[in-house]
C-alpha cells in the first residue's frame, strides 16, 4: 500500500499530465471550425471544472491527517476516475 505522500505525488503527476492533455484539446478546438468549437466548449469547460475539483481534492488530501485517510483516498479515487473518463471521452470525440 502506498503512503499518503507517495499517493499524493502520483495524483499530482497525473493531474499535471491531464492538464497538458486538456490544454491540447483546447488548442485543437480553437483550430476547429466555429460549429465544432460550439459543440465542444461546454465539454472543455466541464473538464476544467473537474480538473479544479481534482486539484481541490489533492489540496484537501495534503492537508489531512492520517485519520480518515482510507475514506479520503476512496473519494479522491472517484474524482480521479471521473476526470480520467471524461478526458478520454472528449479526446476520442475530437480525433
Amino acid at each position: 500500500m502506498k503512503t499518503k505522500n507517495e499517493y499524493i505525488e502520483i495524483l499530482a503527476t497525473q493531474l499535471r499530465e491531464w492538464s497538458a492533455d486538456i490544454d491540447q484539446l483546447s488548442e485543437k478546438t480553437e483550430k476547429a471550425a466555429a460549429l465544432v468549437k460550439l459543440n465542444y466548449i461546454d465539454e472543455l469547460n466541464a473538464l476544467r471544472a473537474k480538473q479544479l475539483a481534482a486539484e481541490a481534492k489533492m489540496t484537501e488530501l495534503e492537508a489531512s491527517g492520517h485519520e480518515g485517510w482510507d475514506t479520503m483516498k476512496l473519494t479522491a479515487d472517484r474524482v480521479w476516475d471521473d476526470l480520467r473518463s471524461s478526458l478520454a471521452d472528449v479526446a476520442a470525440k475530437l480525433k
